[in-house]
């Protein structure tokens, strides 16, 4: 394998081709020494949670009244996160919130964006594992946000059972509403999350080895084939594959505000007066 294949799979070697489910599993760092789940794809998270500390702590330093370029994108990001999402959302609340928001927003950007780096070529959150571990943290933020404000049983009735509803219907509406708001909210918010980041990378590969694929097809038919047909068609799937490098850059940010602004409006449902 090289060539722009092996940019794509950087982190799997030679075993990785031809491509396939294994191309998305994980390596081990030091098998035999530290255990299996000690692996490529935790040590990019963890780059991605020093990366995000670091940059929030060097926009902390040096502030003054006049901002300058630096501080200007800081308070940009920041403002984007507070004012766009959590104020809004939340209300007179949100400041209790917003280091969480902030967090968890800088967090699924970076790593979704390590699906561009050459160094990773892989998107964190196309593990499912990952997606569902933050999913699990906001189900527990807004549970307990939501049993803090109202108490436990105060807040399962807050959640499963809206204002209004007859007494004939609460058989059928609790249970439903129980499932909708406090077991199905967290799988489908860790599952849009590595859905979308999965198919994207997953795509990028077809594109990639596809036009690999063909080009070296090409280089062995001779004339017994019509080279150039498969040349033009591979560097077209290549080509292409940039479009989708883009196309995943925008998914991967709006799929970390999407996670963002869930979250927050979950919590703002949770600890609502009215249901």
């Amino acid at each position: 394998m090289g060539g722009l294949d092996g940019l794509i799979l950087p982190l799997e070697g030679e075993a990785s081709w031809p491509p396939g489910e294994h191309s998305f599993a994980s390596r081990p760092l030091f098998p035999g020494v530290l255990p299996d789940w000690v692996n490529n794809h935790v040590a990019q998270a963890v780059i991605g949670a020093v990366l995000v500390i670091l940059f929030w702590l060097w926009m902390a330093r040096g502030q003054s009244v006049v901002p300058g370029k630096k501080q200007t994108f800081g308070e940009l990001a920041y403002d984007f996160v507070r004012n766009g999402i959590a104020r809004d959302i939340l209300g007179p609340e949100f400041r209790k919130y917003l280091p969480l928001l902030l967090a968890l927003f800088s967090f699924i950007l970076v790593n979704n964006l390590f699906g561009q780096f050459a160094l990773f070529m892989f998107p964190t959150f196309s593990k499912i594992g990952f997606a569902w571990g933050l999913a699990l943290v906001a189900w527990l933020v807004y549970n307990g946000a939501g049993i803090k404000k109202h108490g436990l049983f105060g807040y399962l009735k807050h959640a499963t059972l809206p204002a209004g509803v007859p007494k004939f219907l609460w058989p059928l509406i609790i249970p439903l509403e129980f499932l909708s708001n406090i077991i199905v909210r967290p799988l489908t918010l860790g599952l849009r999350l590595f859905a979308n980041l999965f198919a994207g990378h997953l795509v990028i590969v077809v594109f990639v080895v596809g036009g690999t694929m063909l080009l070296s097809t090409a280089d062995q038919m001779g004339t017994a084939f019509p080279v150039p047909l498969l040349n033009v068609a591979g560097v077209v799937s290549i080509l292409f594959s940039f479009a989708i490098f883009a196309l995943e850059l925008l998914v991967g940010s709006i799929q970390a505000y999407i996670f963002t602004v869930l979250t927050a409006q979950y919590v703002s449902s949770a600890i609502a007066e009215g249901h």
